[in-house]
C-alpha cells in the first residue's frame, strides 16, 4: 500500500528560511505574466479586428498564426526562441523569451475570445450605425468592441488564468520563476515536500484573488445586462 505522508513532519524552519526566495520568484512571475497578458490582449485585439474586416492576405497570415500558436505547446515555442534562434544569430534573454512566448501563445487565445464576442453583435446594430452615417472605424470603436469585450469577459478571464499557469514552464529557459526555485531547492536540499508545498501555495495565492475578482466582474456584468447583444 502507498504510504501517506505526515505533513506534521515537514521542516518549518526550511519553509520560513526560503519563503523570501518564493516571494521574489512570485514577483518576477507576476511581472512577466502581466506584460505577457497585456501584450496578448493587444495582439488578440488586432487579430480579431483584422478577421472582422477580412483584410486580404493579412487575414490569411492571422489564421496561420492562430493555428500555429494554438497547436504548439509553449514549451516547444520557448525551446525555439531560446535554443533555436541563436543558431541564426538572434540572442534573446530568458525574460525576453518568456514574454515573447507568452504573448505568442496568449494572443491567439485572446483573438478567438474576442472574435466570439464580435460574432455575437447582431448585424442589425451595425447596419443601423452605418445608416446613421457612422464610419466603419466608428462602428468598430463604439458599437462592436464595447459589446464584444463585455460578452468575452468570461473567456478573457479564463485566458488570463491559463497564461499565468503557463508561466510554470519558464524554468526551461533558466528563468528564476517559482518552478525554477522549487526545482533548485529540491535538487540542493532534497526537501521535496516542503518545496512543492510552497510552490502550490504560491500559485494558489497568485491565482485565487484573480479568479475571485473575475467571478465578481462577470456577475456584475451579467446583472447589469451588459453583453446582451441579442436584444435591440
Amino acid at each position: 500500500m502507498r504510504k501517506v505522508r505526515d505533513f506534521s513532519l515537514m521542516d518549518l524552519e526550511f519553509i520560513l528560511e526560503f519563503s523570501p526566495m518564493y516571494l521574489e520568484a512570485a514577483m518576477l512571475t507576476i511581472r512577466i505574466a502581466l506584460i505577457g497578458i497585456v501584450a496578448s490582449f493587444i495582439t488578440g485585439l488586432f487579430c480579431s479586428i483584422v478577421k472582422y474586416l477580412k483584410i486580404p492576405v493579412l487575414v490569411q497570415f492571422i489564421n496561420l498564426y492562430i493555428e500555429l500558436s494554438r497547436n504548439t505547446p509553449l514549451l516547444i515555442q520557448l525551446f525555439f526562441l531560446y535554443f533555436g534562434l541563436p543558431k541564426i544569430g538572434i540572442l534573446l534573454s530568458s525574460e525576453s523569451c518568456a514574454i515573447i512566448g507568452l504573448t505568442f501563445l496568449g494572443g491567439s487565445y485572446m483573438a478567438e475570445a474576442l472574435r466570439t464576442g464580435i460574432d455575437q453583435v447582431t448585424k442589425i446594430q451595425t447596419e443601423s450605425a452605418f445608416s446613421l452615417g457612422m464610419k466603419k472605424s466608428q462602428v468598430i470603436r463604439y458599437i462592436i468592441l464595447p459589446q464584444a469585450f463585455t460578452t468575452s469577459i468570461p473567456a478573457l478571464c479564463a485566458n488570463m488564468i491559463f497564461l499565468i499557469k503557463e508561466t510554470s514552464v519558464f524554468s526551461v529557459v533558466a528563468l528564476a520563476d517559482l518552478m525554477y526555485v522549487a526545482k533548485d531547492l529540491i535538487g540542493i536540499y532534497y526537501k521535496t515536500d516542503e518545496a512543492l508545498l510552497m510552490l502550490v501555495l504560491s500559485y494558489l495565492l497568485l491565482l485565487l484573488p484573480i479568479s475571485v475578482i473575475c467571478s465578481m466582474v462577470e456577475r456584475r456584468m451579467r446583472y447589469a445586462g451588459f453583453g446582451n447583444t441579442g436584444t435591440v
